[in-house]
Formats: structure tokens, C-alpha cells, sequence
């Protein structure tokens, strides 16, 4: 390794771009351990401006543009490809997402990931993993500002992992009205909040634990609290939760609330992030809790380590999609091997990056076939419906979004029209690997080994042509005829497509 290489990669930033607060964190990880430079925190309350039909509000974008515009003079000195960004509840759930992304573009560069709640959990998870001994089971609770999530591991491995739709700004803002704090609004949210843990609760006891670690901003607010009114060393208890809950009755409104270790930033979404808190205890048995430091943002930064050292849980993601559905993994060998052929001879031309474009194609080209799982008829519907909707643990929603968009039109009509609009990859090259992707499998649709020579590859624009040794078409009949397929459907489609 060169000490170029060494320097790039000494530091790395994470940025959390959550419902309630903007965390950024930049640092080198020595030995295994985050080594913390810098870390900065600003709230930011976007799911405040999350409306009932999912448009977040101007005020909001307004807010998370300042914001952003801070934190990218933060990362400027250090290089783009050690900066990770990821967005959670509230960009997930806003519909005007790819506004609020086109604003941000000139103030931030960065591309920001948007992560589904699943693997949310998973990287928040693999924060507190990393920080906290023991390989008994252990149960990590995060409330969020719009989303809690609920993860049972050991050790490093998640054993059960869910996010659910509640958090402490939009639990505040839907159950505690102008502010009111009572013991009805109380009750209303804690049974709201079980409700949503209804479907998770039996088989998260099931599993079992042996310990419970709180982390986020509402967490730790809770048990400095509780600390600092003598009722508790650091052990988060029921008992404690009630206490509190009394405590800020009496305040009667969020304006009023004046308690030790609670910051002027963290009362107004006290009320909801504690009724979260209580339904979580109830529902789970949870006898105590402790306080982790480390979150999602930790989580990112271990991740992008492994990711550094070439240990990508990206690639375990495919190996155990291919064994769930029993795919064929050499036909999946021969394809990626072609598919990776044509890229590596057109993607300079294409203006297709390596590092980016050529995953999405190798991924696809792996997982093609889940959907013969289900049945041959129409199984490229079946493979790119599975992969946009199955869980894919290390992989941001966009990501999952493409290799689906790849495996769903690697055959029959090239719909173009019908194709998702994307932020991280630009749709045009988009389907540039979809039309990489389709002629690597109808060139391995024999699922011969070896039978192929060395051909050629070549774009004029977003004409394609493939030129194969003289000879060896005329006594290859049905590929040449499947070629033709290929030629009319591309054809069809808006393409040209050509072969000799």
C-alpha cells in the first residue's frame, strides 16, 4: 500500500442525516477503534416539516440547506470517497425527496445515501457492537426523530432487526398538541406506540436477551435526567420512566420544561421520545436499559473500514440471496464474466466509473435469475420485484432500486419510459447497464462453458455493436438468431444494436 493510499484513507467522515438532528462525525479508526477528530451536531427537526401527505416543507429544505452548507465547508479537505452520507425516516418517507436533493446539490456535494429502516438498524447495530463487550444476546433501541429502531445480535450479528414508524418529534407533535402535556396525552401516545410494536414484541422475546442499551439523543436525555435527580446511577428502570413521565406533567406545557440534564434543545421532543421509551419497557419486558454513545453514525464509519479492507456485506448479501433462491451460480459466473467483458471495453466511452457503475452490473448479473425461484414464465418480473422488495443489508435504497431495475428488463421489451428516476446514478446510464447486462445473458443463454470467443465491443454514441471472428456466427445459428431478437428489441425501444 502506497502512503498516498494511507493518507487518503487516515481520515473518514460519517454524516447522519436524521429526522431530528444532523450528526457528522470525522475520524480515523486505529486498531480496530474509532479514534473521534471532530463531531458535530445540529438540529435541524426535518420530520417537523414532514406533513400529513408526505411533502416536506419548504422551511425545513431551508433549514437542512444551511445545515448542509456548514457541514460541507467540515469535509472539504478530506477526500470525497472517505465521506459517507445517509439520510433515514424522514427522506425516506417524503415524496418531493428528489426536490429536496436537486436544492441541496449546489451547496452540497456529496451524494447522500437514503437507507431503509432495516439496514438503519443493522449499521446502528454495528455501532454499538464494536463499543460494547459480550457475546451474550443484547437488545439496541434508537428512537429517532421520526422512526425507533428495535435490533436483538450477538456480537457482531444481527439476529432481528425492525424499524417502526415512531419517534420523538413526530410522537410530540401528534400527541401532545399546542404542547400539552397530560396524563391523557401520555396514555394516548404509549398505547399508539405499543400498537406499533404489536407485530415485533413476541417474536423479539422469544429470541430473549440478556441486556438492553438505549443510544440516541431522547435515550441519553432520559438518563441524564434520571441521574441528575438522584433517582439512579446510569440503569435506565420503569420506575425511573414513570418518575420522569409525573415530573413533566407537571410542567403542563413543553415551554415550561425545566429539568437537569435535559438541554433547551431536547424539550421539546422530550414528551414523545419518553412515551416511546415506556411502550418499549411495557411491551418488551425490558427490566433496565443502559446508555451507548455509539449510533448509526459509528456504525457508518466501521462499515466504510470494512469496505476499505475489501469486507463488504454487499457481496454476503448476494451470496446468501443466491443460496435462499437456489440459484444457478456458474450460469450466474458466466454471465458476470461477460457482462464485466463488454463493460471493461465500452465503460470509458459510456462514461461508466468502475467503482460505481460496474458493481451495480457484477451484482446484478449475480442475482439475474432469483425469480426462476418462483417460475420461468416472465422471471425477470420475478427477479426485480424480489430484489426491490426483499431485505438487502448493506445496501441504500437507490442501490437496491437499480440492480432491480437492471435484473427486471435484462430480457424481453426494453421499456425505457418505464424506468425509475434515480439521484446517486443518473437513469441515462442506467440503462446503459441494462443494455450491457441484456446481451451478456443472450450471450451465455446456451449455459455452455467456454464456448465464446474473443469479441469485440463498441459504441458510437448510445449505438452499440458487437463484432464476433469471421466464421464463427455462421456455425452458431441460434445465437445469431437470438441476436436479431436483440437487434428488433433494442430496436423497438429507441436503441441501435448491432452485431457482425
Amino acid at each position: 500500500m502506497t502512503s498516498a493510499t494511507t493518507n487518503e484513507r487516515e481520515i473518514i467522515a460519517a454524516l447522519d442525516i436524521g429526522s431530528n438532528s444532523f450528526h457528522l462525525i470525522v475520524a480515523r479508526i486505529v486498531d480496530g477503534s474509532i479514534q473521534t477528530l471532530h463531531k458535530v451536531k445540529q438540529r435541524v427537526r426535518l420530520a417537523q416539516g414532514l406533513s400529513a401527505d408526505g411533502t416536506l416543507n419548504q422551511a425545513a429544505i431551508d433549514r437542512a440547506i444551511d445545515t448542509l452548507k456548514q457541514m460541507a465547508q467540515t469535509l472539504q479537505d478530506i477526500p470525497s470517497h472517505n465521506v459517507r452520507v445517509v439520510a433515514t425516516y424522514t427522506l425516506r418517507k417524503a415524496t418531493n425527496v428528489q426536490e429536496f436533493l436537486n436544492q441541496i446539490e449546489s451547496v452540497f456535494p456529496y451524494p447522500i445515501e437514503i437507507i431503509p429502516g432495516k439496514e438503519e438498524a443493522r449499521l446502528i447495530y454495528q455501532g454499538v457492537a464494536h463499543t460494547v463487550a459480550g457475546d451474550e444476546n443484547r437488545i439496541v433501541i434508537d428512537i429517532g426523530g421520526g422512526s425507533t429502531e428495535f435490533i436483538i445480535g450477538q456480537h457482531f450479528t444481527p439476529l432481528k432487526l425492525s424499524s417502526r414508524s415512531m419517534g420523538c418529534v413526530s410522537f410530540t407533535e401528534q400527541y401532545f398538541p399546542q404542547g400539552k402535556i397530560t396524563e391523557r396525552n401520555f396514555q394516548k401516545a404509549i398505547l399508539a406506540a405499543e400498537r406499533e410494536l404489536e407485530p415485533i414484541a413476541d417474536s423479539y422475546k422469544s429470541v430473549g436477551w440478556k441486556s438492553a442499551h438505549g443510544t440516541s439523543g431522547t435515550i441519553k436525555a432520559i438518563r441524564e435526567s434520571i441521574v441528575q435527580n438522584g433517582w439512579s446511577d446510569g440503569e435506565i428502570k420503569a420506575n425511573h420512566l414513570e418518575k420522569l413521565k409525573q415530573t413533566l406533567i407537571t410542567f403542563e406545557n413543553i415551554n415550561n420544561i425545566d429539568i437537569p440534564g435535559v438541554s433547551e434543545h431536547r424539550r421539546p421532543v422530550l414528551a414523545g421520545g419518553l412515551a416511546v421509551l415506556i411502550a418499549a419497557f411495557d411491551s418488551l419486558n425490558i427490566s433496565s436499559m443502559r446508555y451507548e454513545d455509539a449510533a448509526l453514525r459509528e456504525g457508518v464509519l466501521y462499515e466504510m473500514e470494512d469496505r476499505f479492507q475489501h469486507h463488504d456485506i454487499r457481496e454476503r448479501t448476494v451470496e446468501s440471496l443466491s443460496q435462499r433462491y437456489a440459484v444457478d451460480t456458474a450460469q450466474a459466473a458466466r454471465v458476470h464474466r461477460s457482462a464485466n467483458f463488454i463493460f471493461e471495453q465500452i465503460s470509458d466511452s459510456w462514461q461508466l466509473n468502475k467503482k460505481d457503475f460496474q458493481q451495480l452490473l457484477s451484482w446484478a448479473a449475480s442475482l439475474h435469475e432469483v425469480g426462476l425461484h418462483i417460475h420461468s414464465t416472465g422471471y425477470h418480473k420475478h427477479s426485480g420485484y424480489i430484489l426491490e422488495h426483499t431485505d438487502m443489508p448493506g445496501y441504500n435504497l437507490e442501490q437496491q432500486l437499480a440492480v432491480a431495475t437492471l435484473v427486471r428488463y435484462h430480457r424481453k421489451k426494453l421499456k425505457s419510459a418505464e424506468i425509475a428516476n434515480f439521484n446517486f446514478y443518473k437513469s441515462n446510464k442506467i440503462v446503459r447497464l441494462i443494455r450491457i447486462l441484456r446481451i451478456a445473458v443472450m450471450l451465455n443463454l446456451r449455459r455452455i462453458e467456454g464456448y465464446l470467443p474473443q469479441y469485440k465491443v463498441s459504441v458510437a454514441g448510445e449505438a452499440l455493436a458487437i463484432q464476433f471472428p469471421d466464421g464463427f456466427l455462421s456455425e452458431q445459428p441460434l445465437l445469431e438468431a437470438d441476436l436479431h431478437s436483440e437487434v428488433e428489441m433494442q430496436t423497438d425501444a429507441g436503441f441501435d444494436f448491432s452485431f457482425s
